[in-house]
């Protein structure tokens, strides 16, 4: 997935170099770039994530157009200084750069943030690797796990994820370069802080010998490459326990399994493929007697787009059993909702006894 910084630079530069040339031959210089959704993505089983269909969105440079040309070139220029530099900038402050750009500047991030999404789709390269960051952490680590990292100087530190009490180490933004060691049997990854922090709090990774990683919502970038690095270099599984709603199912899991169609130039990367679905499921609601609350008409039409549309969705019978019968409920059911039977129900009873029918979750 590495690519050196030299080579992205040239990358950069030889785009531009094209546009610049075409201009002077009084030609209309283009830009072509993925389009970038559901519409133009197919699962594959084998390779266990999301991969582009091949329809790109060309752009010519017009009168129409001439704004967002300019953006695009400076945010490529922004990008290549940066690189030659050794330097990154975060999202939000390239945003904040643009303010000197004159009339190419963005008037919100969210402007900003398309565009640099469209480098980033247009030569395949993540953005940490054309050096914008993001503002959010990655998520934290608590459980059986060495993290070899490096301070500024380049020299390598062993971070021991169990060395953190009752707090946990945190993802940094850019995981390409840490080294791991482990002889954990299993990776679980949990939706809530909240749940995270009653495991941590339990001993649950000791007691399991396993590490434990606090997605926080949807998981971040670092996240889900952090993730896929521990389970391809570990060989180990990962198992997902998330939010019993349409969101925890297809933002949270489905993205960290298959990847997004937003994303889905660089899913092959920040995907994991081996993942699993440990719950909560809404089998697990009738066989928990769980307390619920309804279904919004948010999550209702969420359910209906994904069974729809969903290409992963549409390829596991199991999973479109599961909508649908959560359909038929009415219900979602939060990961705190174990805590009806107790504020240990959840690490004595319900994960020890999932744990022990792998078999049975669902893809």
């Amino acid at each position: 997935m590495v690519v050196k910084d030299t080579e992205v630079s040239k990358k950069l530069e030889d785009s531009a170099r094209s546009i610049h040339n075409k201009i002077l031959k009084s030609q209309k210089p283009t830009m072509t770039t993925p389009i970038r959704s559901l519409s133009n993505v197919k699962y594959h089983e084998k390779k266990g994530y999301f991969e582009m269909l091949g329809k790109n969105k060309l752009r010519t440079l017009t009168v129409s157009t001439v704004k967002t040309f300019a953006q695009t070139l400076k945010m490529m220029a922004l990008s290549k200084e940066l690189i030659d530099t050794d330097d990154m900038a975060t999202k939000r402050e390239a945003y904040y750069i643009s303010k000197n750009w004159g009339k190419a500047g963005f008037s919100e991030q969210t402007e900003s943030d398309t565009i640099m999404d469209d480098v980033e789709a247009t030569f395949g390269i993540n953005r940490e690797q054309l050096k914008f960051v993001p503002e959010e952490k990655g998520g934290d680590i608590a459980g059986h796990l060495i993290v070899i990292d490096k301070d500024g100087k380049g020299n390598k530190l062993k971070i021991d994820c169990t060395k953190f009490g009752s707090g946990a180490y945190s993802i940094p933004v850019d995981v390409e370069g840490l080294e791991f060691q482990s002889k954990a049997k299993y990776i679980l990854a949990i939706e809530t802080a909240g749940m995270f922090q009653r495991l941590v709090k339990y001993d649950f990774w000791d007691k399991n010998n396993c590490i434990l990683v606090s997605m926080g919502g949807v998981p971040t970038r670092a996240c889900r490459r952090f993730i896929r690095r521990l389970s391809d270099n570990l060989k180990i599984p990962v198992y997902a326990f998330v939010d019993g709603d349409p969101y925890g199912y297809f933002n949270i899991y489905r993205t960290l399994k298959v990847g997004s169609g937003n994303a889905a130039h660089l899913n092959k990367y920040f995907c994991v493929p081996k993942a699993s679905f440990l719950g909560v499921t809404p089998q697990d609601v009738i066989d928990y007697k769980l307390p619920t609350h309804p279904l919004k008409e948010v999550d209702i039409k969420r359910a209906k787009d994904a069974l729809k549309n969903d290409p992963f969705v549409k390829y596991h019978k199991r999973w479109q059993a599961s909508i649908n019968q959560m359909l038929k409920m009415g219900v979602r059911v939060e990961q705190q909702a174990f805590a009806k039977h107790g504020l240990d129900f959840v690490v004595n009873e319900y994960l020890p006894e999932k744990l022990a029918n792998i078999n049975k979750f669902l893809p």
